[in-house]
């Protein structure tokens, strides 16, 4: 349990950039990870037990190929890109074994389901001790020294910017509300989806465009699998009835509601526009321009390695804007899957793409609708931001993946019997 906390702690303390000493390229979070992960390899090696499973094996395999891939690219990056920056390479190569050892060491563990559990709970735990305190600094109610928590008009609380902040509340929110719809007791439900709100809160207020999108996502996604569900499930009685009248009644109050929401359609986009960045004003569209001056140049010069890529680090020429002058060169594409074809090529974004949706496609035979959700918002935020280094990404990877497999053979053999009863009749087999 202590090394379970440990690791909650230094995923929910690796975002706190701001807290790191002066000159250090690591801080707190960084050291408890180190911490774990000497604590379970000399756990493993005492013990001798290891679980080699399905969740290991995935994993184990997206890593060797991704390695793979970005050594292909590193030798065609120092032959022909003549921006790479052998600091930033090496960073990005030593961020990318961190997580690597981190995550394969925690599902080569027996029992690496109960593990991950308990350390969801702590993340939640220790995230909503952190956002609270972060909160009430960022609104004067306590003091702290020199950090500031906003960043203009969007807060960050410990991290180096909004959007950082942003990814690592959104999976803070995923998780609590697997928790929540996940737990045996009323109590443990009730505190798994209020762990949900202080992480919903300080992510609206990092004013991060992508954080609203990535919401919606889950939640409508989180939606339409719950309706799913309660549809297919036979003893489910009132929930069942009450999913066929929303899916009845849903088409009716739309259309219903249709003659009004043209009629006030000006009202409709002022509200969308209020919820965006800067209320959908400069600040979204120089953000949205940027990105796309950005997306472009790393489509061109991905091609250009012919779709090797160019090895770990940052490959672009930094953007002809002002308030970016002061910024490193080179630049990074801000988009996971343009970054990693610029590094890996077609190989690193393939793989990249196999683990996500081999887990999704995992979670939803599994029927861990939260975790499904949690995949696709991650999904959604790696559109517009490199998240491929942060260790909440792949906190929330090796749960999806660890409950995924345990829970899997359960579902199995629990629908098996209604399978069989079902392709037999009068003890003969019943036509196709």
């Amino acid at each position: 349990m202590i090394r379970d906390a440990i690791l909650a702690a230094g995923t929910v303390l690796s975002a706190a950039s701001t807290l790191r000493l002066p000159g250090l390229p690591v801080g707190a979070g960084e050291v408890l990870l180190a911490l774990w992960l000497a604590l379970s390899g000399t756990h493993l090696i005492a013990t001798g037990r290891i679980g080699a499973g399905p969740a290991f094996r995935r994993m184990g395999t997206f890593w060797c190929v991704f390695a793979m891939s970005l050594g292909i690219g590193a030798f065609f990056g120092m032959l022909f890109d003549p921006i790479v920056e052998g600091a930033s390479m090496a960073h990005d190569a030593m961020a990318y074994v961190l997580m690597a050892t981190i995550s394969c060491l925690a599902l080569v563990q027996p029992d690496n389901a109960a593990h991950m559990r308990r350390s969801a709970w702590f993340l939640v735990g220790f995230a909503n001790v952190g956002l609270a305190f972060q909160l009430a600094l960022g609104f004067g109610l306590v003091s702290a020294g020199g950090i500031d928590p906003w960043y203009w008009n969007r807060f960050r609380g410990w991290s180096e910017n909004p959007n950082q902040a942003a990814l690592y509340c959104a999976v803070f929110s995923a998780v609590a509300i697997h928790l929540g719809m996940t737990a045996q007791s009323r109590g443990a439900r009730i505190a798994g989806w209020m762990g949900a709100v202080l992480p919903l809160v300080a992510g609206r207020l990092t004013k991060s465009d992508t954080f609203l999108l990535t919401m919606l996502g889950l939640f409508g996604l989180l939606g339409a699998l719950r309706l799913k569900t309660w549809l297919g499930d036979p003893a489910g009685g009132a929930r069942r009835t009450a999913a066929m009248a929303i899916l009845v009644a849903a088409p009716l109050v739309l259309a219903s509601l249709l003659p009004f929401v043209w009629s006030e359609r000006t009202d409709a986009s002022a509200l969308a526009l209020s919820l965006a960045k800067d209320h959908g004003g400069d600040a979204t569209m120089q953000t949205a321009n940027l990105r796309l001056e950005l997306w472009r140049s790393a489509i061109r010069k991905g091609l250009e390695s012919a779709s090797f890529g160019f090895g770990p680090g940052p490959h672009l020429e930094r953007p002809n804007v002002p308030r970016l002058a002061t910024l490193p060169r080179p630049f990074e594409a801000h988009s996971t899957i343009l970054d990693l074809f610029l590094q890996g090529g077609l190989v690193a974004v393939g793989i990249f793409a196999w683990l996500h949706v081999s887990t999704l496609l995992l979670l939803f035979r599994a029927r861990l609708d939260a975790l499904a959700a949690l995949v696709c918002a991650v999904i959604i935020f790696g559109i517009s931001h490199f998240i491929l280094r942060h260790p909440i990404l792949w906190f929330g990877l090796v749960l999806c993946l660890a409950e995924g497999c345990a829970r899997l053979p359960a579902i199995q053999t629990r629908l098996l019997p209604a399978s069989v009863a079902g392709m037999r009749l009068g003890g003969r087999p019943c036509a196709a």
